[in-house]
């Protein structure tokens, strides 16, 4: 290219289609199911040319995203699109799970549901590897009942203390109330306190 030369990009607008309630969207390289659509309140401005924008609000769809939702500007949001209905993936016959392996997983939801709606319920006991004395659950009912868990367990050495601890601890998780939980241990015990909510 010579210097007297100019370089002219050409700028193309791309029609962009606003999502429907219901409808299946990628965002942010994740697919997104479309919770509620609420355009501008501001006057579509004829003279600039720009579009009315939507205010979306989505849920994920994705194993590892479960319960994630994102409200975004739609028309400004890089990288979104609508997914058309012809695109969704058709079961295969061939692929489908025998009834055992669906009997399996619909007891392991009904279990999942069961930790979360009634909060009589524990399941943390049955999904432990240890036989558990009944007094190693009262922490388990009081921090369930706590808005927020805050205990101190303090019994005497050999009852249980870790148990306890650890119960608390996959409690709150099947229950969705906790993702992540920090355990600040002694340098001496940090070894044990892994193997024990590792193995048990």
């Amino acid at each position: 290219m010579r210097g007297d030369q100019l370089a002219i990009g050409v700028h193309e607008e791309v029609d962009i289609v606003t999502p429907e309630l219901g409808q299946v969207v990628r965002c942010r390289d994740r697919i997104w199911a479309v919770n509620e659509v609420t355009p501008s309140s501001l006057p579509e401005d004829a003279l600039s040319g720009t579009r009315p924008q939507h205010l979306v609000r989505m849920s994920s769809l994705e194993d590892d995203g479960f319960g994630d939702e994102l409200t975004v500007i739609w028309e400004i949001e890089p990288g979104t699109r609508v997914i058309p209905h012809q695109e969704l993936p058709k079961p295969d016959v061939d692929d489908l799970d025998p009834p055992e392996r669906l009997d399996a997983f619909l007891d392991a939801v009904r279990w999942g549901a069961v930790a979360t709606a009634d909060s009589k319920a524990l399941q943390a006991p049955f999904r432990s590897g240890i036989t558990i004395e009944d007094y190693q659950l009262d922490p388990v009912v009081r921090a369930l009942g706590m808005p927020r868990a805050n205990l101190l367990i303090a019994d005497d050495v050999g009852l249980g203390k870790t148990i306890e601890a650890g119960l608390v601890v996959q409690e709150l998780i099947l229950r969705h109330r906790a993702r992540t939980v920090l355990i600040v241990a002694p340098a001496g015990l940090q070894v044990m306190w892994q193997e024990e909510m590792r193995d048990k």
